[in-house]
């Protein structure tokens, strides 16, 4: 589908709603995880036994940048197609799913200090990933390919989040 011409029929969600829909909402759940996760990250979280494939803390947050931008523009391709298209409702509803878990894993794993709740919310997170991907993959593969990466690091998170729940446990 030619987004310009998508924009110029007025089928798809005004380019300036395009945006705020996009990005705000992982602007959001980006600085909400970041309200609960960082004041936890040299008390609590420094207190625990991690495994030795662990990233040095700096990295996260440039991962997470990458991954957050990656996932708002995903999103934005979506909602550039046609509002009528069958499966778009469908997708976006699937990512914003996605994104709420990803923001209840932060107040699960670091909120709560529960690496068991976080495994619990993390592993419905890679469902709703793989979900959001196929939904996607429908519509626009370049959108669903955006993901990949996202779901690559939320998979090596969830054996992160498992290991580290299996040495505090």
């Amino acid at each position: 589908m030619d987004t310009e011409q998508t924009m110029t029929d007025g089928h798809a969600t005004p380019p300036f709603q395009r945006i705020l829909i996009a990005v705000l909402p992982v602007v959001a759940v980006a600085a909400a995880g970041s309200l609960v996760t960082n004041p936890n990250i040299p008390t609590w979280y420094a207190g625990l036994e991690k495994p030795g494939f662990t990233p040095p803390n700096w990295a996260f947050p440039i991962a997470w940048t990458l991954l957050y931008a990656l996932m708002a523009y995903a999103v934005w391709r979506i909602l550039s197609l046609p509002k009528h298209l069958p499966g778009r409702f469908a997708a976006i509803t699937a990512f914003f799913v996605q994104l709420a878990l990803n923001c209840l894993w932060s107040f699960a794993f670091f909120g709560a200090h529960s690496p068991i709740l976080g495994l619990v919310v993390i592993a419905a997170l890679i469902v709703a990933i793989l979900a959001t991907m196929r939904r996607f993959w429908n519509l626009d593969r370049v959108a669903a390919l955006l993901l990949a990466p996202y779901l690559a690091w939320v998979s090596f998170a969830t054996a992160l989040n498992a290991a580290v729940w299996h040495l505090n446990g």
